[in-house]
């Protein structure tokens, strides 16, 4: 089974940006559609970035879309996430996770400890 390690979080201002980190062991991502989630406080998780195994396919969530980016070096077994102009509505514990479809249905079956954003107004 894949280990999933996100990294890369932490406290910026309104307007920030941050670049989030997926590192899996265990097993190779290549093969594997990968997308990234957030959950906030009080929240269900939210799906909010999917990328094919080649990387030639990514789809967004509206409220990211325009702001995020996703990537992927399957050589060094990685997923990214790119975040400009960060909003403090995009506070939340991000997590990564293997997915069926590109709109994030069928997460693998653990997760990760994931990485904490905050942003301050």
């Amino acid at each position: 089974q894949v280990q999933l390690v996100e990294s890369g979080g932490g406290l910026v201002q309104a307007g920030g940006s941050l670049r989030l980190s997926c590192a899996a062991s265990g097993r190779t991502l290549s093969r594997y559609t990968m997308g990234w989630f957030r959950q906030a406080p009080g929240k269900e998780r939210e799906f909010v970035a999917g990328i094919r195994w080649s990387g030639g396919s990514t789809s967004y969530s509206d409220s990211v879309k325009g702001r995020f980016t996703i990537s992927r070096d399957n050589a060094k077994n990685t997923v990214y996430l790119q975040m400009n102009s960060l909003k403090p509505k995009d506070t939340a514990a991000y997590y990564c996770n293997t997915i069926i479809t590109l709109n994030g249905s069928g997460p693998g079956g653990s997760w990760g400890q994931g990485t904490q954003v905050t942003v301050s107004s």
